[in-house]
């Protein structure tokens, strides 16, 4: 997914300039010819439009981002367009070459309201970022409701009063997302969003092109506007005072007025193709499919500090499920907007058939467990090739030898996380037994067995703040809990504990555990086909015992499990930077949000394990098939691995797409070691 560049005749102090405002990992932004003051000034051309055409008198801003949160926006230059909506701003660029830039158009309703109350600004804000945009010198830009809705929605979590604000690599990296959902130098649709696998084959393009209606229908109308600032308003919180933080606030509670938004988006539709019905709720989802042939049954993501997804494979790409599949031999990395990684994905190290195991350690290590997942058919013995884990640094190299780090006795590993003082813990499906190593020294790797049934398949690992391992026990309805020298402080039973899978500490040392109620993991005695026979048909009914339960930071149960229509069979788990919590679902094409510890950070009269999102849908998407890990980035955005197809074929059963819900959680700070941090 490579976005082209168009060469320009401009002089070499100009490419210097606009190479300072680019990102990093993105081309440059759009700019113009140098300004009147030098070299060291750029002049950027565009013209405004709404859905009813250009914008004339529009106050049109370039801005700088602030770099913490609550910070002002840095004014770099303005102007006002003319009567077609054109508009020239020459201003000098930022000397960090990590800013986010973006411009601002201001004007009021094409009938000259107020939009519902008075007001001493106007309530219609487009907005388009530049950082990290297409195109070359001389591209014009084109500031349109998309481009509004793909910076608000990319945005969100940074944006307050109109402007963006955050801590790096939050805004950056939400910044190069915007631009797959909406083109900046055309106004229109981006490529990304346009084509397979996104495009025609999801509905967010069409939810995209609805809510770039609903604000159409306030670029006309002042009294939409008031209309849509009330359907958009965050529960508990204040009105929006614009069209851009508007589409914010919707980005943060796509559940609050769903039915609202959609009657303003059908007042003036005017971008196609849209919704004919209104969603339980405003996400944007977005299908990444980096190279197009090395995504097959993704099953876990581990982000860097920067940003990037490193992503664990169970097979090695087949253009056909019918062709056997051998296990994944590549560390997956993928940047923020989709695209690889410079040089990934990476070979080597012993890498074989990884499932949920995938952590980032305090050096940025990335650590994968080679649990031996390989489809009906392959000639391979998986035996010798699942007792293994492999070690990559932060460039990909392998550091593990071809064969694995095999000290520890692995067998059929899986969950796997690190601590703070840099030991690795790992879950052995394959032998009831988790393995520690210190510090990160494979040689000194230690195996501790469980025995007496205490825990059976054990799966998921999460830590706690004080260096414990909390480890679950598909087969045995049980949570393991480690001290951190490794000794077995307590096994924790009841209280709902149904074939439990993933598991996720929260900011206060709770731990969140999502119990399938019915999947049986593939490990000892059991197959893929078994793990099939028992997830059932997708979209079936909820599995007998299928929750979310919360342990205390002493391994005590509560009363009773939170369930939730929309909890079918729960997989995945992770907890963001405001403790809310976040549910895949391996059968129902969805995620769960649920109120977490901190209810201040729900909805008003929301209680710890209530769901945030819809009850009976949660945030659900057509691009999803079964999936198995969720996690959270530090732009707010929410990740989901399409690991099984919705009927899979055990020859190759895996899914070819990672799944990001745009703007929709609270940024965490990553590497996630131990517990989660805010960014």
């Amino acid at each position: 997914m490579r976005m082209r560049m168009r060469r320009g005749h401009h002089r070499a102090a100009l490419l210097a300039a606009l190479l300072s405002i680019a990102v990093a990992t993105g081309p440059a932004p759009a700019s113009g010819d140098p300004g009147p003051g030098g070299s060291g000034e750029v002049r950027q051309e565009g013209v405004v439009r709404g859905g009813s055409g250009p914008v004339p008198g529009a106050a049109v801003t370039v801005y700088e981002a602030g770099t913490r949160f609550g910070d002002r926006p840095r004014r770099l230059g303005g102007a006002r367009t003319d009567d077609r909506g054109r508009f020239r701003v020459a201003y000098s660029p930022p000397r960090d070459p990590g800013a986010v830039v973006y411009v601002t158009a201001d004007a009021r309703p094409a009938d000259g309201g107020a939009g519902g109350r008075a007001r001493t600004t106007p309530p219609v804000r487009f907005a388009a970022v530049l950082t990290g945009a297409a195109g070359g010198p001389g591209r014009r830009l084109g500031v349109t409701e998309r481009t509004t809705v793909a910076a608000g929605f990319a945005l969100a979590q940074f944006t307050r009063d109109g402007g963006f604000a955050g801590p790096w690599p939050g805004p950056r990296n939400a910044a190069s997302v915007a631009h797959n959902l909406a083109d900046v130098t055309t106004g229109g649709v981006s490529p990304i969003l346009a084509a397979p696998p996104n495009g025609g084959q999801t509905s967010t393009l069409r939810a995209f092109n609805s809510l770039a209606d609903a604000l159409a229908a306030c670029t006309a109308r002042a009294r939409d506007c008031a209309q849509l600032f009330e359907a958009a308003r965050v529960p508990g919180g204040e009105l929006p005072r614009d069209t851009l933080q508007a589409v914010a606030d919707i980005a943060r509670a796509p559940g609050t007025r769903p039915g609202a938004v959609f009657a303003l988006a059908r007042r003036r539709p005017v971008y196609t193709p849209a919704l004919d019905a209104a969603p339980t709720a405003w996400t944007l989802a977005l299908r990444y499919e980096g190279n197009g042939r090395e995504f097959d049954g993704p099953g876990n993501i581990a982000f860097d500090r920067a940003g990037d997804a490193w992503v664990v494979n169970n097979y090695v790409w087949a253009r056909d499920p019918r062709d056997p599949a051998c296990g994944g031999r590549e560390l997956l990395r993928i940047r923020p907007d989709g695209r690889d990684a410079p040089g990934a994905p990476y070979p080597g190290g012993g890498l074989y058939g990884a499932g949920y195991g995938v952590a980032i350690d305090r050096s940025g290590d990335v650590w994968a467990a080679n649990f031996g997942f390989q489809g009906r058919g392959c000639a391979l013995d998986p035996d010798p090739l699942f007792r293994s884990v492999s070690q990559f640094d932060p460039r990909g190299r392998a550091l593990s030898p071809p064969q694995g780090w095999r000290q520890g006795d692995f067998v059929q590993p899986q969950g796997l996380a690190t601590g703070r003082d840099g030991t690795v813990w790992v879950a052995n499906c394959g032998n009831r037994s988790v393995t520690r190593i210190p510090r990160g020294r494979p040689g000194r790797a230690e195996n501790i067995p469980v025995g007496d049934g205490k825990l059976v398949k054990p799966f998921g690992v999460a830590l706690d703040g004080r260096g414990r391992a909390w480890v679950t026990g598909n087969g045995s309805d049980s949570v393991a809990v480690f001290g951190p020298e490794g000794n077995l402080e307590r096994t924790v039973t009841g209280g709902g504990l149904r074939r439990p899978m993933g598991i996720a500490a929260d900011s206060r040392g709770n731990q969140w555990v999502s119990n399938s109620g019915g999947v049986r993991v593939p490990c000892e005695d059991d197959t893929s086909q078994d793990l099939a026979d028992s997830a059932g048909p997708a979209g079936g009914p909820t599995a007998d015992g299928a929750s979310v339960i919360l342990l205390d930071p002493d391994g005590s149960t509560p009363e009773a499990s939170f369930t939730t229509g929309s909890l079918l069979l729960p997989w995945g788990i992770a907890v963001d930077g405001a403790d809310t919590v976040w549910v895949a679902d391996f059968s129902g094409q969805r995620v769960t949000r649920l109120c977490g510890v901190r209810t201040e950070a729900c909805p008003p009269g929301h209680r710890t394990g209530q769901p945030i999102s819809p009850a009976s849908a949660g945030y659900g998407f057509d691009g999803l098939v079964r999936n198995t890990g969720v996690q959270v980035d530090p732009s707010g955005n929410v990740w989901l691995t399409n690991n099984w197809e919705l009927v899979p074929l055990q020859t190759n059963p895996g899914g070819r797409q990672l799944v990001v819900f745009v703007g929709l959680a609270a940024p965490v700070r990553t590497p996630l070691i131990g517990l989660p941090r805010p960014l």
